[in-house]
């Protein structure tokens, strides 16, 4: 089968489409003929090295998403069959015609959605879902401040925020201002005019945030403690501004009763990673099926033989929502 097969780590020209063996199918295994996959920052660091060569558990191909048919399945597999549209999260593997996953890691893709669209969802709506939800416990009612919200999971965090009721304020570039605001958020600042924690605070009369959702790290820590009101919580996603050394005063977080959590799918037990798809499913899944509902956001589609024009797009930090390889015959070759 076609894959992009990862020899040697660098710039994103060393993305190159190859011939590889189809993987093997375990008990608890769907075999998937893949039709789209998303593209993710874990694999801008895997193609320049910072995980080494590494097996997720699937397979060491790039790709930790995709959507396609099921064409196999192991003896264990329950709830699904040969021919079910299936999404979902692979321990590797999706950048190819084909992919396994444990299928308690699969969703059917709702009937409304095609591949690319589905394709949109695995990923970031289940880490939004996990962050701000289960780990947050956002309310209707509460407020929440999302960080790179025009990317892909601050995107699928603003719209499940939305849904559940929450004042949302949302920082992204002021030129993406107006896709941000049509997601959900209440008010978009531009983290590049504008000092969020001061725009927090005058919005919120100085009360602050339940909840903050942050993937920059370091440079924003000390104003997502302080943009977070009594008893807040701050859930780190990830750290693209660098994850260096923070200090904050313990009485801060003594007195004014703030949680800090940190939370990244790769590094969850294969048991915790199934409970998360699972709770995103019951809570959300059918809502994909409203006309007014929840909806992927997708920025932009290549096919598989350009994956390193999709990662370039990735780097460039232009896009709004998510990046998807196609794998039709025609991307193939």
């Amino acid at each position: 089968m076609k894959a992009i097969d990862l020899k040697t780590f660098g710039a994103a020209d060393v993305l190159q489409l190859a011939d590889v063996p189809e993987p093997e199918v375990r008990p608890t295994d769907l075999l998937v003929r893949v039709h789209a996959a998303g593209v993710n920052r874990a694999d801008l660091t895997h193609r320049t090295g910072g995980y080494g060569h590494p097996n997720f558990g699937d397979s060491t191909i790039m790709g930790l998403e995709m959507a396609g048919e099921v064409i196999a399945k192991g003896a264990e597999v329950t709830g699904f069959e040969v021919g079910d549209r299936v999404m979902g999260v692979v321990g590797g593997g999706a950048y190819a015609e084909q992919a396994r996953i444990d299928y308690r890691m699969a969703m059917p893709v709702p009937a409304s959605l095609d591949y690319v669209q589905a394709a949109a969802i695995p990923e970031v709506f289940v880490t939004a879902h996990e962050a701000m939800m289960h780990l947050a416990q956002l309310k209707p009612g509460h407020s929440v401040l999302i960080h790179a919200a025009a990317g892909g999971v601050g995107s699928a965090a603003v719209q499940l925020a939305h849904a559940t009721g929450a004042t949302v304020y949302a920082t992204a570039q002021g030129r993406k201002r107006a896709r941000v605001e049509h997601l959900g958020a209440n008010v978009v600042i531009d983290y590049t005019t504008q000092d969020f924690a001061e725009v927090i605070a005058e919005n919120t009369q100085g009360r602050g945030v339940d909840v903050v959702i942050d993937f920059v790290g370091e440079p924003y820590f000390a104003r997502n403690l302080a943009s977070l009101a009594y008893g807040g919580r701050l859930i780190q996603v990830g750290i693209l501004g660098g994850g260096g050394q923070v200090s904050v005063a313990l009485q801060d977080i003594l007195y004014r009763h703030l949680r800090i959590i940190g939370t990244v799918m790769k590094s969850r037990t294969p048991s915790e990673k199934h409970a998360m798809i699972q709770r995103f499913r019951a809570h959300w899944l059918e809502r994909f099926d409203e006309a007014a509902g929840l909806a992927p956001v997708v920025d932009s589609t290549f096919a598989l033989s350009r994956a390193a024009d999709a990662h370039r797009r990735m780097e460039s930090a232009e896009n709004v929502g998510k990046i998807i390889l196609t794998m039709a015959p025609a991307d193939l070759v």
